[in-house]
């Protein structure tokens, strides 16, 4: 099964998501903030990181930046699922693989994932 990496610091937020995913086939593991997900990246080597763009601690902005840094994910697929924040995110197509914009449905962020990650 693909492994997935959530990073998001609204909880609520952060166990639908896994919930769904979970329910889609894929494996999940969640992070509360970019530095734990890049922690969870880095031990685990997920097929894809989905995240927020606002967070604590590290954004996802910084997170996708360290992530480039490292050769071995650079080409690590990332999601940005972000509320106000999907114009900047836009600018940095070689950081982000897709950005989705919050709210979003959970059909279009599964279209999305499987697009990216066959289960």
């Amino acid at each position: 099964m693909a492994l997935i990496v959530v990073a998001d610091d609204e909880i609520l937020l952060t166990e639908m998501l896994t919930a769904v995913l979970e329910d889609a086939g894929y494996d999940v593991l969640a992070a509360a903030h970019g530095k734990e997900a890049l922690e969870l990246v880095k031990q685990n080597n997920p097929q894809l990181l989905i995240t927020d763009f606002m967070m604590p601690v590290m954004t996802g902005l910084e997170l996708a930046e360290s992530l480039r840094q490292e050769t071995q994910f650079a080409e690590l697929p990332i999601l940005l699922v972000t509320g106000a924040q999907g114009a900047v995110a836009r600018r940095h197509p070689e950081l982000f693989t897709q950005v989705l914009d919050k709210p979003y449905n959970v059909q279009r962020l599964l279209d999305i994932v499987g697009s990216i990650l066959p289960i």
